[in-house]
């Protein structure tokens, strides 16, 4: 397992369609690994594939408190109600801005071992897999925010400043 480098926008990455992925191999559960390592090392609740710089299909989740888990080729089986929430993202770190999410969504596809599955999300899990499916299509949140208006430099939170921290005063010997 490996912590992969994040993509930051303007990345062209970033903005391509992710290819689907025709066979769940070992590096496939190899990527699956080292996204969900780069996730939590990010603080993150989700990453897909192209913000790591790989284009494929393949989102990680990892909501507080449960298990991350993998959804290889994910696709919206339904999405129900609308509600507009504040969004950030690992790809875009200085920015922030209020979105429309759906209330509920099913999506369905493999897991880490190429087995379907279903996942029904609410709430932060129906946001999270609605902004990561968004990252395989080459879409951002900015894209969703209304107007600039909307769009607001976002502060540094605490991890961020203690990494922040320890990495300036930390001096490397030469």
């Amino acid at each position: 397992m490996a912590i992969r480098t994040i993509c930051k926008y303007p990345d062209p990455v970033l903005r391509q369609k992710a290819k689907k992925i025709p066979l769940v191999d070992k590096s496939i559960r190899i990527l699956v690994e080292d996204m969900i390592e780069t996730m939590k090392d990010n603080c993150g609740c989700g990453l897909a594939a192209p913000q790591v710089g790989v284009s494929l299909r393949c989102i990680v989740i990892g909501m507080p408190e449960e298990e991350p888990y993998a959804i290889i080729n994910p696709e919206f089986v339904k999405r129900a109600g609308e509600r507009e929430i504040e969004e950030a993202c690992l790809s875009v770190p200085e920015l922030a801005g209020s979105v429309k999410r759906s209330e509920s969504v099913i999506v369905k596809g493999l897991d880490k071992n190429g087995k379907p599955i279903r996942v029904k999300g609410r709430e932060l899990l129906s946001q999270a897999l609605e902004h990561e499916i968004d990252h395989l299509n080459g879409v951002l949140f900015i894209d969703r925010v209304e107007s600039p208006e909307k769009l607001r430099k976002r502060e540094k939170r605490k991890e961020e400043e203690e990494t922040t921290e320890t990495s300036t005063s930390a001096s490397p010997d030469k």
